[in-house]
């Protein structure tokens, strides 16, 4: 039967608890703030601790502040990747300002993705240590300092510069604001999080090359505008960091996590094998039409209007977001099976366009590629998020960047040295077959780990 503590008893007891509780932590290797909230004390009894940020759970922000932190947070990701795809419509102004050729516009592309790989390999974890809201305030301000140089760029290799330092900022706040959503999912709407994270980033997509393209046909000076507005934009929401809820608690070991490490978490280490070989297909897929898709456009129909070249990849980007919202209660593994079908028809269609199908069937490929990219987005996601620990979060959508800006970027450098010795049409068949042929590879390595990957439950 058990004895009932004295009041003298209670508090010496409960310190007890504590200290043993923190010492076997210790030996695991972590401790209370690594996971972001302190552990209660199991006793009966409330203990009167010296320390009580060590026995009492972080308190949760009042629903005011989380919904207005979270919404924050989903513009932060949008206004990022809004940022990366404004280019792509003024890659053909560039071109004729300029003399590009393909190569230079891929490298210009790709640079900032690899200078984004390089942040997400050493500041993926960062905001786990400092905090969420300091990562974000300081990767906001070198936004919008790139933005200024991406405004004043007078060639190929100013633009490459200002290209590579956005991407690093955007890689440090991606993973910054994508583990803030998590920490700030509403037990009442479990899943929003993860679908937050699958559908921003398609719709910022979408919203920069759509905002870019209509600056080119109406602003007199199209390649400043859209990055001084972009450059506000970052400024007002770095302002906004400042008065956000923070969702992370500060801990030891900020310096070590620059430390390039690219690994997973335990909980994710059979699922990202089994979802990365599509996820790498359709951001592959994504990566040509990004950086080579207004050229296509002008191949296949030189007399379009300027418009249409931007606009192949807002088909696709758009038709991504809609799917991403669409699919959202499909389960994940269905959802990625789905859009790694799609991919083929995508490929199809896109190579009827080169052989007389014209425009309509250029961005009917898109249209199509956009839902591959979509569901294979989302399924991806929500199998990775599905059991994840809150010390997790921030490393494990860096791992999955890295391997999706990866295969958007490696391959979109090849295409353009390709385009340059062989001609863009004989490219746009090497690649469309690629995609075409890694697509049922993709399904086939799903479906035998089937049996080993759990799927995620169905968000409502």
């Amino acid at each position: 039967m058990p004895s009932v503590l004295s009041d003298a008893q209670a508090p010496r007891r409960a310190r007890r608890a504590a200290r043993a509780r923190s010492a076997v932590l210790a030996v695991a290797g972590g401790d209370a703030h690594h996971t972001g909230r302190a552990a209660p004390v199991q006793t009966g009894v409330r203990p009167h601790s010296a320390n009580p940020a060590r026995t009492q759970p972080r308190t949760r922000p009042r629903t005011a502040n989380r919904a207005a932190s979270f919404a924050l947070d989903a513009s932060i990701l949008a206004a990022l990747l809004a940022a990366s795809s404004a280019p792509t419509p003024l890659y053909p102004l560039y071109q004729d300002r300029w003399g590009l050729s393909a190569l230079a516009v891929t490298v210009v592309f790709s640079a900032y993705a690899l200078a984004l790989l390089l942040a997400l390999l050493t500041t993926g974890a960062l905001s786990d240590h400092l905090g969420r809201r300091p990562v974000l305030a300081g990767a906001l301000t070198v936004a919008a300092a790139s933005m200024a140089l991406l405004a004043t760029a007078d060639g190929a290799v100013s633009l490459t510069i200002a290209r590579v330092l956005q991407g690093l900022a955007t890689g440090a706040a991606t993973s910054a604001a994508g583990a803030a959503l998590l920490d700030l999912e509403n037990p009442r709407r479990p899943g929003r999080s993860a679908l937050t994270n699958s559908v921003t980033p398609a719709a910022g997509m979408a919203a920069g090359v759509l905002v870019s393209t209509l600056l080119v046909r109406y602003a007199p000076t199209p390649t400043v505008t859209v990055y001084a507005l972009l450059a506000a934009v970052f400024l007002a929401q770095a302002i906004g960091v400042a008065f956000m809820t923070e969702t992370a608690h500060r801990h030891a070991g900020a310096l070590r996590s620059l430390r390039p490490r690219p690994s997973v978490p335990a909980t994710v280490r059979r699922t990202l094998p089994a979802a990365g070989a599509a996820v790498a297909t359709v951001w592959a897929l994504g990566g040509f039409y990004s950086s080579l898709g207004p050229a296509l456009v002008r191949l296949v129909a030189p007399d379009a209007p300027q418009a249409a070249r931007g606009m192949v990849f807002f088909t696709l980007s758009a038709t991504a977001a809609l799917t991403v919202w669409t699919l959202r209660r499909r389960a994940p593994r269905a959802t990625l099976t789905g859009g790694g079908l799609a991919v083929l028809p995508a490929a199809a269609l896109t190579l009827t366009g080169l052989h007389g199908a014209g425009l309509p069937a250029v961005y009917g490929g898109a249209a199509l590629a956009g839902i591959a990219f979509g569901a294979v987005s989302q399924g991806a996601m929500r199998m990775l998020l599905a059991s994840l620990a809150e010390r997790d979060r921030a490393a494990t959508l860096a791992a999955y960047y890295i391997l999706s800006y990866l295969s958007m970027s490696l391959p979109a450098i090849a295409a353009g040295a390709a385009t340059q010795r062989y001609g863009l049409g004989a490219t746009a068949h090497a690649y469309a077959i690629g995609a075409a042929v890694l697509a049922p590879a993709a399904l086939a390595t799903l479906n035998a780990t089937r049996r080993r990957t759990p799927d995620a439950a169905t968000s409502h």
